[in-house]
């Protein structure tokens, strides 16, 4: 099974909204119903954090896991020396961090596919998989201190950004035998179901008005600002001429509406870092109302990708040198 989303440059991934939408729920009712049962239905085996995958068992084993867990991918071979000191320590982690993150391990000898869909150019190579994003970690045979920043980083957006708060793990859990719990249905959920099925058909004037219903009563709904900004994003560039807005930008760079339409193909591309320079630069060289609205534009795409997201971070301390 091909990997979806596989962009490592932060391409909107609109089936991410869902993800977080149904993630943090589940996973928070599944830790407190284990509380309350000393562990019992929904918890996972030890064992369970640590599994072999294939090409046929991708799409259930990672795909489909990441939208409860950060799935960490270990591509390795029986013959690569620094995987056989490497591996180990995954593992190890993966239980110690009891359910924060789940291993995955592919022998790259059998899956020469998964391999080169990720880009793997040698291993040992560690990726990550959130929310069906993917991206890339490390590669080498890194130190156990620089491991365990990565994973704390790595935990750290999959619950900020995505609302993934893990597996409950119970020792005593038979290895495999986890039943995802039912959630309970929150008061928005019909809303935000709503406008997932409308970005799914298309109809990304109906997914705006549907977040816009679930902001006016929650305004706080994390989710559905997240959603609302990825789905005028993509309203926006709808019907745009790649190419025309590609040379506007090229021959006007000091046209805030010119660099603005750009700046928006740019995220849409996985383009994150162009994007923001584009938009921080124009910041620089305009005045008054239109460099109010590069200013306005680049805050709002500082929603679509996460305010906790380096990139983000990063760009408004540019943003802010450029604007004082």
């Amino acid at each position: 099974m091909q990997p979806r989303n596989m962009s490592m440059s932060g391409v909107v991934d609109l089936a991410a909204v869902k993800a977080a939408q149904e993630a943090k729920a589940k996973a928070e009712q599944a830790r407190a119903q284990a509380a309350q049962q000393g562990g019992g239905s929904g918890a996972v085996s030890p064992a369970d954090l640590v599994i072999d995958v294939d090409e046929s068992g991708f799409e259930n084993d990672v795909l489909q896991r990441s939208t409860e867990v950060p799935v960490v991918i270990d591509f390795w071979a029986e013959w690569c020396q620094p995987c056989k000191q490497l591996s180990p320590v995954l593992e190890r982690l993966a239980v110690e961090y009891n359910g924060r993150f789940v291993l995955a391990k592919i022998d790259v000898d059998a899956n020469q596919m998964l391999m080169q869909q990720f880009g793997v150019q040698g291993i040992p190579a560690v990726f990550a998989v959130v929310a069906g994003q993917a991206l890339p970690l490390f590669q080498g045979a890194a130190g156990e201190e620089q491991i365990r920043q990565t994973l704390d980083q790595l935990v750290q957006v999959a619950e900020q950004r995505f609302g993934l708060t893990g597996l409950v793990v119970d020792p005593d859990a038979a290895p495999g035998a986890a039943q995802a719990p039912q959630r309970p249905a929150g008061p928005h959920d019909a809303l935000l179901e709503a406008a997932v099925q409308a970005l799914d058909a298309g109809d990304l004037g109906g997914a705006v008005q549907a977040y816009r219903n679930v902001l006016a009563d929650d305004p706080g709904n994390t989710e559905a600002a997240l959603g609302l900004a990825q789905a005028e994003l993509l309203q926006r560039v709808q019907g745009l001429d790649p190419q025309r807005v590609r040379k506007d930008a090229a021959d006007k760079p000091a046209d805030a509406q010119a660099q603005i339409a750009a700046a928006d193909l740019d995220l849409v591309g996985g383009h994150v870092e162009d994007a923001f320079g584009r938009l921080i630069d124009t910041v620089r060289i305009t005045s008054g109302d239109e460099r109010d609205a590069v200013r306005v534009r680049l805050l709002e795409l500082f929603e679509v990708v996460g305010a906790d997201d380096p990139r983000v971070i990063s760009a408004r301390r540019a943003l802010a040198r450029a604007l004082f």
